[in-house]
């Protein structure tokens, strides 16, 4: 990493999902001593900041998308919080909430790095538009949006932001895709590595190759970690939970070898649903795996 300084910003919303319980994410991932953890890493912790949804922000009823406004209202929020964080000196690291938050987050970042890396670890693609979701879910949508290829664009978000280039963005464990996305990832150039890669190249030529791409030539790598890429067996507390993802070592190892990297320059991790968890176990994990990312080692 190449700051010392952390702020720690909280966004307990979950609108832009389709089940409930993902705004008490951040929360309980504090309560399992995530600011302690990173000051004994060595980090100056800043945690005192939280985004919530404006009073009185409703979508209308009857339209395809739910909860537009909200998820607008919040993200325009998370951006200036972003924005200033950089501006700080600070990482900002971005604690959901469901994966909508990440539209603001993306919006922050790009008013300052002009030519972003994304390295998104999901599950899913997020790559549905306002004309293919299927469920009409708002965090479905967030990596086409900083893509710039939504009806919702990141510069109505936050003043200067500027769209993502695909040549620049990857995903790493996608195993749930939609028709329409598949199609997208095949024609817009950027980059996808499945469990079925995962599986035939390991975890470590993933990691780096997504580096090289991300990485080459940016001014700034975002990492977008969605816990639903982790197995279910290690992370049962999310909305949208898919068999066959990352292993609990595996998910170590790609954060340690992003850490070692020193290329992250902000952070998101998404979708902890503590109303969906087992004994706190998702929620600990998340802990563990943003401790990875900062530093932390067995030895």
């Amino acid at each position: 990493m190449p700051e010392q300084s952390i702020s720690i910003i909280r966004v307990p919303f979950g609108l832009g999902a389709g089940r409930p319980g993902s705004e008490h994410g951040p929360d309980s991932i504090m309560k399992f001593g995530l600011a302690k953890k990173l000051a004994g890493l060595g980090y100056d912790v800043e945690a005192d900041r939280s985004i919530r949804l404006p009073e009185g922000v409703r979508s209308p009823a009857g339209t395809k998308m739910k909860h537009v406004q909200e998820v607008l209202a919040v993200c325009t929020r998370l951006g200036e919080a972003v924005s200033e964080a950089v501006a700080d000196g600070r990482i900002p690291l971005v604690l959901g909430g469901d994966h909508s938050i990440a539209i603001g987050s993306l919006a922050g970042l790009t008013r300052h790095y002009g030519n972003m890396g994304v390295i998104w670890v999901d599950a899913h693609s997020d790559l549905n538009t306002e004309s293919t979701s299927p469920s009409g879910n708002m965090h479905g949508i967030s990596l086409a949006a900083g893509l710039g290829l939504t009806h919702l664009k990141l510069k109505q978000i936050a003043e200067g932001a500027a769209s993502l280039k695909a040549e620049h963005c990857v995903i790493i464990g996608a195993r749930d895709l939609d028709r329409d996305e598949k199609a997208l990832i095949r024609s817009c150039g950027l980059t996808c590595f499945t469990m079925h890669e995962i599986d035939r190249l390991g975890i470590e030529q993933v990691v780096r190759e997504a580096l090289r791409i991300a990485g080459q030539g940016t001014d700034g790598v975002h990492l977008s970690f969605d816990i639903d890429s982790v197995d279910p067996i290690e992370a049962p507390g999310t909305g949208t939970p898919v068999r066959g993802g990352l292993s609990y070592r595996e998910a170590h190892l790609l954060l340690e070898l992003l850490s070692e990297s020193g290329a992250v320059t902000s952070a998101d991790f998404v979708e902890v649903n503590p109303l969906l968890d087992r004994n706190n176990q998702t929620s600990k994990l998340a802990v563990e795996l943003i401790g990875s990312l900062f530093g932390s080692r067995i030895l």
